[in-house]
């Protein structure tokens, strides 16, 4: 804390401040105090001696955050990494304190990132879409983006399936959930595999549970036994191995997140309810007995 004479005029405030910055930083930071505006790069040239082609995806993360952050180092090893590429410079500010900023580099790495990422996304969001449709041309309701949580074990886990379907169905033991995972990319596909947690809360919101990959990526003997494969091709959707059927029950958990979810449109033009008969005889026959 800094407490300065009541009786010292503006110009000796100035003096006394700048006495004070020079003390606490004397040693560490040469002319610590300098006018507000001027910020002096401490890097001004990138001389990298490291390729950004051989960055990893947690530097391009550490890029992206320090993009949005204030700037503040954290002084790690990857952050050496990064400013010895030219992709981060240091700043000194007013006050003597260090902050990072992104040069015209690391902004080349951060879109170039953005525009692969956003490519990828691409590919499988009409993957999505088309196994979304697929659903809802078979007669079901189907969500995209769905998130519930599910019981694993003796603990919880958040379920979030590419697409999750019912039966369009007045009655609930006919509801057959299924959930589908999309995966366009084998490395994708391998990362997933290895977290056995995320499939046990897909079969336990799901009677069946379905892996659609890419065309090329994975064969199904690759795919655990519980779940089955849909190959998606030029031709269309081929099943590979069909999905064991569990007898599942939708809980409440489940059925508030669809409530609060809305449901993929296409599945009102679908709707082929028989005509009611006379005697009523035929209301609800169409859910009489499962397809």
């Amino acid at each position: 804390m800094v407490v300065v004479p009541v009786s010292a005029s503006a110009q000796g405030v100035e003096s006394y401040l700048r006495e004070r910055f020079r003390r606490a930083n004397h040693g560490m930071v040469r002319s610590s105090f300098v006018r507000p505006g001027s910020l002096p790069m401490l890097d001004s040239s990138p001389a990298g001696g490291r390729s950004p082609a051989g960055l990893g995806v947690i530097h391009r993360r550490r890029l992206r955050e320090i993009y949005r952050s204030a700037g503040w180092p954290c002084q790690d090893g990857i952050e050496i990494e990064l400013l010895a590429a030219g992709l981060l410079q240091r700043e000194r500010g007013p006050f003597g304190h260090e902050t990072l900023r992104l040069t015209d580099a690391g902004i080349a790495v951060l879109a170039e990132t953005l525009a692969k990422n956003r490519a990828r996304r691409d590919a499988h969001e009409l993957l999505v879409e088309r196994v979304a449709r697929e659903m809802t041309r078979a007669g079901r309701l189907a969500w995209r983006g769905l998130a519930v949580r599910a019981r694993v074990d003796q603990g919880w886990t958040m379920a979030m399936p590419d697409v999750f379907s019912i039966r369009h169905t007045t009655v609930e033991a006919y509801a057959e959930p299924i959930v589908h995972e999309i995966k366009v990319r084998r490395a994708d596909l391998l990362a997933d595999l290895r977290r056995a947690c995320k499939r046990e809360a897909y079969l336990a919101i799901g009677g069946e549970c379905w892996y659609v990959i890419q065309e090329g990526i994975a064969s199904a003997d690759e795919i655990p036994a519980e779940c089955g494969v849909l190959v998606a091709g030029s031709a269309g959707l081929a099943v590979a191995r069909a999905a064991p059927r569990r007898p599942t029950r939708i809980g409440f958990a489940l059925w508030m997140a669809l409530a609060r979810a809305t449901p993929v449109d296409g599945w009102r033009l679908d709707d082929a309810q028989l005509p009611l008969a006379a005697d009523g005889a035929a209301f609800g026959a169409g859910d009489d007995v499962p397809c």
